[in-house]
């Protein structure tokens, strides 16, 4: 498992979850109850993890969408 994305914001969060299931690739979202149990108060950022044979292909579609993966 390799990390694509760190994120305060659930929206782009929730927004390339989409565009990675729509290609296929499977997403695990960490850190969700971690951020929720502290009130959604961004202290915690959530992170998006995908296989280490989907990384390449996964960090292109979020660039693609002008999603910055700072990975």
């Amino acid at each position: 498992m390799k990390e694509l994305l760190r994120s305060t914001d659930p929206t782009v969060i929730a927004f390339a979850t989409a565009l990675l299931q729509g290609e296929g690739i499977e997403v695990f979202d960490l850190d969700l109850h971690m951020s929720a149990l502290h009130g959604g108060t961004s202290a915690i950022p959530r992170r998006l993890m995908v296989r280490d044979q989907d990384h390449f292909m996964a960090n292109a579609v979020l660039v693609d969408n002008d999603i910055p993966t700072g990975r």
